[in-house]
């Protein structure tokens, strides 16, 4: 019998901080994970396959993530009454914010993108402990106007391979980031929050295993003072063969948006 085949692009959010990244892993739990579970119960006998947008490391938020909902046989007739479902049997730490129809020729992890991330951050003081799932508190104070200088300067096409994680001869590392700059945090808010926090946002079409937390740890090395302006600007180049040493915590890391083009 011929199985026809339904497809649907789904947007969701979550706390990352108890999950052990996206993907699925023995032993663990992961959000691909429980978002499986929970539509499996949800569609009972009903054959269906998931894929996301792209993988998080473990305790990495996402204010906005994507994942593409293949079924068989049995469309989505009702999207409010799905959503509704769907969330109500969710963890409380994992939200449906979206769900559209999208047809055969859509791929959610070939086709063209824009991903936004944020590193959320204070330095120079110790933060209150519920800060700690979505903001990476440094404590020794930072040069934040350095650092802010220091941020553009990945703008651009360059060699990030110093921004890879256990990078090899073998890998492509040239990349294109749209924007990445330091700004006050505005976005993120708690009144037990620090009166100043900032956030380091980067977009771009594609990004490397750990890659923004290697590019943020590379800031914090120049707030301390520990580097300048002008190792940054080597490391980028294409004959450069060094390796970045400090990655940035997972915790302040959130994926803001992605948008497919």
């Amino acid at each position: 019998m011929f199985d026809k085949r339904y497809y649907y692009l789904i947007k969701i959010q979550y706390l990352g901080y108890r999950f052990h990244g996206w993907q699925k892993q023995p032993d663990v739990k992961t959000v691909h994970l429980m978002i499986d579970r929970t539509l499996k119960y949800i569609f009972q006998d009903i054959r269906f396959k998931t894929l996301g947008a792209g993988r998080t490391d473990a305790m990495v938020s996402a204010n906005e993530a994507a994942l593409e909902l293949f079924i068989y046989n049995e469309p989505i007739l009702d999207f409010e009454s799905f959503l509704d479902e769907f969330n109500h049997n969710l963890p409380q730490d994992i939200r449906a914010l979206t769900i559209e129809e999208v047809d055969k020729t859509f791929n959610i992890i070939q086709d063209s993108k824009l991903k936004e991330y944020h590193y959320v951050f204070s330095e120079g003081q110790k933060n209150h402990p519920f800060c700690a799932p979505i903001l990476t508190t440094i404590l020794e104070p930072l040069n934040v106007d350095l650092m802010k200088q220091g941020a553009k300067l990945f703008e651009g096409s360059h060699n990030f391979k110093t921004y890879c994680y256990r990078a090899t001869d073998k890998g492509e590392y040239f990349r294109t980031i749209e924007i990445s700059e330091i700004i006050d945090n505005t976005i993120y808010t708690a009144n037990f929050f620090p009166e100043k926090s900032y956030v380091f946002k980067v977009i771009g079409k594609g990004f490397m295993r750990n890659q923004i937390r290697l590019m943020f740890g590379c800031l914090i090395k120049l707030g301390r003072g520990d580097i300048t302006l002008d190792y940054i600007e080597q490391t980028l180049k294409q004959e450069s063969t060094e390796v970045m040493d400090y990655i940035a915590p997972a915790s302040g890391l959130i994926l803001h948006a992605v948008d497919f083009q």
